[in-house]
């Protein structure tokens, strides 16, 4: 299984270094602070959260997409001559949308 994709915020990235830092210097003394692993873990647990939130937020506007682009398909094999030029570029600005949401998804 993949690690969970974690959001930091650009103040979350610039205390977690500095914990971190911390705690490295703190283990080459051999005393080792265990707030430091706390504030840590719950910068890390923020992160995880705010990136499933993220990538459930990205799936459904996938599906979205995907069922967006079904109606549209639809619509075009149905139209008659006169709206068939109206429907098929209802359907090309369908799939883009669908590629923009897979390639969001993918990254």
């Amino acid at each position: 299984m993949s690690t969970p994709t974690r959001v930091y915020t650009p103040a979350e990235r610039r205390k977690r270094a500095a914990l971190v830092a911390r705690g490295t210097r703190q283990a080459f003394a051999d005393a080792v602070d265990p707030r430091i692993q706390r504030a840590i873990d719950a910068i890390d647990r923020e992160a995880a959260d705010r990136g499933a939130r993220e990538d459930a937020a990205l799936a459904r506007q996938l599906e979205a997409a995907k069922d967006e682009l079904a109606t549209a398909r639809a619509k075009e094999r149905a139209a008659s001559r006169e709206e068939r030029q109206a429907a098929k570029d209802a359907r090309k600005e369908a799939e883009k949308r669908l590629q923009r949401a897979e390639r969001a998804m993918r990254r």
